[in-house]
């Protein structure tokens, strides 16, 4: 067997290569500082502006609204505090789902310390939110929403073009976090009717440290960031240029490769969700229709997560009990207990994320191992 298997691309993928190579100018030869008028500062500056349009062009976007960030959470932290404070005195109600990063689940938790009004939607058995339930939360103070494309734990995909049309109706501003939907599947920031979208680089193999947010023009929002004129006076300090670069040429790989590794994965997907399910007490988590395509999730009844991960881990696969931002923690996810699960079953939860390197053998050998644990644990449970 050959060993380590990563399997937890959801956490983070590996920098590609091509994309390494392509950043290192930009830390030594073309050092240039964007901002300066010499040779130096313009060679970096056309290449940072090259990568605003390599991102733009995959999101449908136009150039001048993309803002480069220091990842998804700086991204979420900012659409959400930047709109809700440049437009308080008109409105104060948010509207979001109990299934969300904490990245927005905790930027929203500070607004209602701050006098907002926050709602939080249930969701379904499958970590679906309800239109419905959107409706009847939308009233004349409401500001803004703030739904996922696609959750980190599950991978169940949002009805995001139905929600920007409610949205689009009532005059709201609409923000979707994207960190793990960007470059996974389509996403049209003009079908979708956003206004704010986020993402990081690191999702989708990229470097970590450098993100975006997608900034529909018009949009009313304060500045992240004060202390200079950078991203068009809206976030201050000297652009991280090798990031950005690595950003921009992700974007660009992901747009040319997209419908091709969205099969590949859709079909291993599958068939790592039938072998999991012939094991005896095993369950999927999330959708099996509307899903990421490398997202798998999983329980079996009676082996906690913690001991599985370990285990799994010793054998060479590397997967996760959830996100990666909440390992370590002691309690249950909460995207499971919304959805429905006790916290006994919400603590069997595995997350097996899969990407380009990933192939059949991999989740043959995984599988097999997988089964190997379960009837090891259970021998020894008797």
């Amino acid at each position: 067997m050959r060993h380590p298997v990563y399997l937890d691309y959801a956490a983070t993928t590996p920098l590609d290569k091509d994309i390494a190579e392509r950043m290192l100018p930009y830390m030594t030869g073309v050092f240039g500082n964007p901002s300066s008028l010499h040779s130096f500062g313009q060679e970096a500056r056309q290449a940072v502006a090259k990568a605003r349009g390599q991102l733009a062009a995959l999101l449908c976007a136009g150039p001048q609204e993309i803002f480069f960030t220091s990842g998804g959470s700086e991204s979420d932290n900012w659409a959400i505090k930047g709109i809700a404070l440049a437009n308080q005195n008109a409105r104060k109600h948010i509207i979001t789902t109990q299934i969300e990063h904490h990245a927005v689940l905790h930027t929203c938790a500070w607004l209602e310390q701050q006098g907002f009004r926050v709602t939080y939607l249930p969701v379904d058995v499958e970590g679906r939110v309800s239109i419905t339930a959107l409706k009847q939360a939308l009233d004349d103070d409401t500001l803004l929403v703030s739904i996922m494309a696609a959750n980190n734990e599950v991978g169940t995909i949002e009805p995001i073009e139905e929600i920007g049309v409610l949205t689009k109706e009532k005059g709201v501003y609409f923000h979707v976090d994207a960190v793990q939907a960007v470059a996974h599947i389509p996403l049209d920031v003009r079908k979708m009717q956003v206004d704010a979208l986020s993402l990081s680089g690191h999702k989708f193999y990229g470097p970590k440290g450098i993100g975006a947010l997608y900034l529909r023009q018009g949009v009313g929002i304060v500045p992240f960031m004060h202390g200079g004129a950078q991203e068009r006076n809206m976030r201050a300090g000297t652009e991280n240029v090798p990031g950005i670069i690595g950003l921009g040429m992700a974007a660009e790989l992901a747009a040319a490769s997209l419908a091709e590794e969205m099969e590949r994965l859709s079909v291993l997907r599958e068939r790592l969700i039938r072998g999991v399910l012939c094991i005896d007490g095993a369950w999927i988590n999330g959708s099996r229709v509307q899903r990421l395509p490398g997202n798998v999730n999983f329980g079996i009844q009676g082996i906690e997560s913690d001991v599985l991960l370990l285990r799994l881990d010793m054998a060479g696969f590397a997967v996760s009990g959830g996100s990666a931002c909440s390992a370590g923690s002691l309690e249950p996810s909460h995207v499971l207990l919304a959805m429905g699960q006790d916290a006994e079953k919400a603590n069997s939860a595995i997350r097996v994320s899969m990407g380009n390197k990933t192939v059949e053998q991999d989740v043959d050998e995984f599988l097999l191992e997988l089964q190997k644990i379960v009837s090891d644990i259970r021998e020894l449970k008797k």
